[in-house]
């Protein structure tokens, strides 16, 4: 069977945003050609720049580095959701709005367009403010579903696998946060608990269930279908997380 690669990755450069309270990526030349006969350069980053796969080390004591999460976890069936035209800025996503759109099956790795890479740095109609602030998000509901169906890792085209108003940005943007409550129509408080603060990171990572932020490149050309997915980070150990190369493997 031949296979086309469809990459699903972002572009990372020094022009890319970090998620915010985060240092950007650095890239220094070292060593030029005309004085060392080479080109040698010395990047300095956090890990959370472009598209990235957070490990459980990220938010658990004691659990997997990036180099312990086999590919094999990494790799398989799964579908490409799309909900550009169900949600927008400020929205909460549900596991409805996902299999309404596509069938998931226990195991499955789902990937989630909500439309917000258009916003992207590099992209054509950037905004950073909407890419981190205002993309839409699930609640409770949504990682508990989840952990129900197995799923081998999630996948969004946005700044945070959280609906940002359950991150610090919410702190971060107070007068933002009172435009995402006036949206919603609810006090924060009450749809996103203490309790159930950076939920989609806090509840899956003990179990494993981790995800990939910041996915772009040509995700449009796979939308609503069903294919082989692939997410490639550096074998990283000590990482609790890392860029990565996410590919889907369509059939031509």
């Amino acid at each position: 069977m031949e296979m086309k690669l469809v990459d699903l990755t972002q572009p990372l450069s020094v022009l890319t945003p970090p998620w915010p309270t985060y240092p950007p990526l650095t890239a220094t030349f070292i060593k030029r050609l005309a004085e060392h006969r080479v080109n040698g350069q010395l990047i300095t980053t956090s890990n959370h720049v472009g598209t990235h796969l957070d490990g459980p080390l990220h938010f658990v004591s004691g659990g997997k580095d990036i180099a312990s999460l086999p590919l094999e976890r990494l790799y398989g069936e799964g579908v490409i959701v799309d909900l550009s035209d169900e949600v927008g800025e400020y929205d909460i996503y549900t596991p409805k709005h996902v299999t309404d759109q596509v069938e998931v099956h226990e195991g499955d790795i789902l990937l989630i367009n909500t439309g917000f890479h258009r916003h992207a740095w590099y992209e054509r109609e950037p905004d950073e403010t909407a890419y981190f602030i205002k993309h839409p998000g699930p609640t409770r509901e949504f990682a508990e579903w989840a952990l129900k169906m197995k799923l081998k890792w999630i996948g969004v085209d946005c700044g945070s696998a959280d609906h940002p108003m359950n991150t610090v940005i919410r702190k971060l943007r107070p007068d933002l946060a009172a435009e995402a409550e006036r949206k919603l129509g609810r006090p924060l408080d009450r749809i996103f608990p203490t309790k159930d603060y950076q939920i989609m990171h806090t509840l899956l990572f003990p179990h494993d269930l981790v995800h990939v932020e910041n996915l772009g490149g040509d995700i449009d050309r796979v939308l609503n279908r069903r294919t082989i997915i692939g997410c490639f980070p550096w074998k990283f150990q000590g990482g609790e997380s890392a860029f990565c190369r996410v590919v889907a493997f369509v059939e031509k």
